[in-house]
């Protein structure tokens, strides 16, 4: 099996605010001296393992991101009729076992992401001691887990900063999306019309506001480690393969959610080089430290492609082949299909 398999997408995006920053507006990057929007990793690893189609098939094998956990463990004593006093003093004991709580709250201070395995054995705890009547023993509070059945953790690794030997290394690397060209965010300056509003005696905008947004094609660059993700997954083989396949149609087919609902900005990858091998990985984007730039004979689109394959041919004649085998599709020119890249990802 090759350890590392690289993916490098372009996607085109219509008008939106799929990743804004704290002002509202559409996050941006400056890369070769040019203001591009940007897409951060941490919205799109949040739109893949939330989506319907990250979660197809995995039923079972996802975590949960929650600071919420002591509330959980809490309406379960409650339920059983333990008192609201004890229910609280066990369930912090519960819930502090996956980082610092809140004083006075039942809330962990910092998100902890959750295996399957470690959920289960927390509601167990919590039905044993609430049969029993009893708070949890020390030994029992021994909860937390190198999760083995949660894809997403697999993935994307978890931070325990109170608990480091349970940490987990992510075995799929996402870099920040962003344009392959100058792009601007822009201002929608719109209003609402008050429909019970006749307008004679007032004919004004009942609302008015603006947004930020943009538009433009972004280069997307993922390194997996296969050997990592099997190795996160307890060694399994036919679950490694599915969470491959599953992330390999989510990362194509998934849009973020930010302002969806406004504009309407679902987008499927129109581009994807795959690169398998043992080598060392490397983005390649540094073929879009030039803003890209539409001629008479190329599209935008076209162009990124060009400027793409161009940087890798060129990758590779530096520095001999970066990869062993890859595989490419393109929606413009009608090659390669989504199954055959997931199969060549799957593939020895």
């Amino acid at each position: 099996m090759k350890r590392f398999i690289q993916l490098h997408l372009l996607t085109s995006y219509p008008p939106a605010n799929l990743n804004r920053d704290d002002t509202g507006r559409p996050k941006t990057a400056l890369v070769g001296e040019a203001l591009r929007l940007r897409i951060s990793s941490q919205s799109l690893k949040r739109a893949w393992r939330t989506s319907d189609i990250g979660l197809t098939g995995l039923e079972g094998h996802l975590g949960v991101r929650t600071r919420r956990m002591g509330l959980e463990v809490f309406d379960a004593l409650r339920a059983e009729g333990i008192p609201e006093k004890s229910a609280h003093e066990w369930a912090r004991k519960i819930a502090e076992q996956f980082g610092a709580l809140k004083k006075g709250n039942l809330k962990i201070e910092q998100l902890a992401h959750i295996g399957p395995e470690e959920r289960t054995a927390v509601m167990d705890l919590a039905r044993v001691c609430a049969k029993e009547k009893r708070e949890p023993s020390k030994e029992e509070l021994k909860l937390l887990r190198k999760p083995q059945e949660a894809v997403d953790i697999a993935m994307f690794g978890r931070m325990l900063a109170s608990a480091p030997a349970y940490n987990v290394e992510a075995a799929v690397q996402v870099a920040h999306a962003f344009t392959v060209h100058k792009a601007a965010v822009e201002d929608d300056y719109f209003s609402a019309v008050d429909d019970l509003n006749d307008g004679s005696e007032d004919a004004g905008a009942a609302f008015i506001y603006e947004r930020g947004y943009g538009a433009g094609v972004f280069y997307l660059y993922l390194c997996i480690n296969r050997e990592l993700l099997k190795e996160n997954l307890g060694g399994d083989t036919a679950l490694s393969n599915r969470a491959l396949e599953t992330l390999i149609s989510a990362v194509t087919r998934v849009s973020p959610t930010g302002m969806q609902n406004s504009f309407a900005s679902r987008a499927y990858a129109s581009y994807a080089l795959a690169e398998k091998g043992e080598q060392q990985p490397r983005s390649l984007a540094q073929a879009f430290l030039k803003p890209v730039r539409a001629t008479a004979d190329l599209s935008l689109f076209d162009a990124a492609v060009a400027a793409l394959e161009r940087r890798y041919d060129n990758f590779n004649k530096v520095y001999g082949a970066c990869s062993d085998s890859h595989y490419m599709f393109n929606v413009e020119s009608g090659e390669g299909s989504l199954t055959d890249l997931a199969n060549f990802i799957k593939g020895d």
